[in-house]
């Protein structure tokens, strides 16, 4: 069992190593750079993730006021997506690539938490890391916090009927990565079409470009969003069991 343990928390750390190391340069960016978008794109993707997160707030609201006991593993959903997506890899002019860790926080409290959560990563690393901006932060929250956790509950429920939670967990964190830029591709396709072939030319250039950094993070993300699990069920087994996540 010892030796379980720390050959897990060897793993973790070697996972995190590799995505620290491969964050080689720092960017302004956080999937789409503060004022890239033409102005018409960036007050729609304002419009549209706004009533996500008004709902995922209320979703927030109701589990910190009916299980308070799972404030602790809601922060640390919240410092997962924060730490993994501060890990900036350059990529598309106006873009990067890196992890996102909205995966977890999703198989635990749902997607609409996600939202909220995801929306505060993005706003702070907006504010204190340049990251992003105020301007495109409707176009990442619904890329990374709103479509990237729907895929990945989406995912995972459907992988768990067969059986296997370990690799539900690991496809769902890794397909909700990449979706996660195939939106982010969608979005700059839509705002800078290609002159010769449209938006779906230019989709395909950009996810084309992310596809070279975004398949192996994903993979990455999927094996440390497991590794974390086999920790929570360990030492936070009381929690997955008042969340249904595991049996008592």
């Amino acid at each position: 069992m010892k030796t379980k343990k720390w050959m897990s928390l060897a793993a973790m750390a070697g996972l995190s190593l590799y995505l620290v190391i491969g964050a080689a340069a720092p960017a302004q960016a956080m999937h789409i750079a503060e004022g890239f978008l033409p102005v018409q794109w960036a007050a729609l993707w304002w419009a549209i993730s706004l009533p996500f997160f008004l709902i995922g707030l209320r979703s927030l609201t109701r589990i910190t006021r009916q299980t308070p006991e799972l404030k602790l593993l809601l922060a640390l959903a919240g410092a997962f997506a924060f730490v993994l997506s501060a890990l900036k890899i350059p990529s598309v002019t106006g873009s990067c690539s890196h992890p996102t860790g909205t995966g977890l926080g999703a198989i635990l409290f749902g997607p609409s938490v996600m939202t909220v959560l995801g929306g505060l990563v993005l706003l702070f690393q907006a504010v204190l890391l340049a990251h992003g901006g105020i301007t495109t932060l409707g176009a990442n929250l619904f890329s990374m916090a709103i479509v990237g956790p729907f895929i990945a509950y989406a995912v995972y429920h459907l992988i768990l009927k067969t059986g296997h939670q370990k690799a539900a967990i690991f496809l769902a964190s890794a397909l909700e990565n990449l979706l996660t830029y195939v939106t982010t591709s969608f979005q700059l396709a839509l705002a800078f079409p290609a002159a010769s072939g449209g938006v779906w030319a230019a989709f395909l250039k950009f996810a084309g470009i992310f596809a070279f950094t975004q398949i192996p993070l994903a993979i990455s993300e999927g094996l440390l969003t497991v590794l974390v699990w086999n920790w929570l069920q360990t030492y936070n087994r009381s929690e997955l069991e008042t969340l249904n996540l595991i049996k008592q």
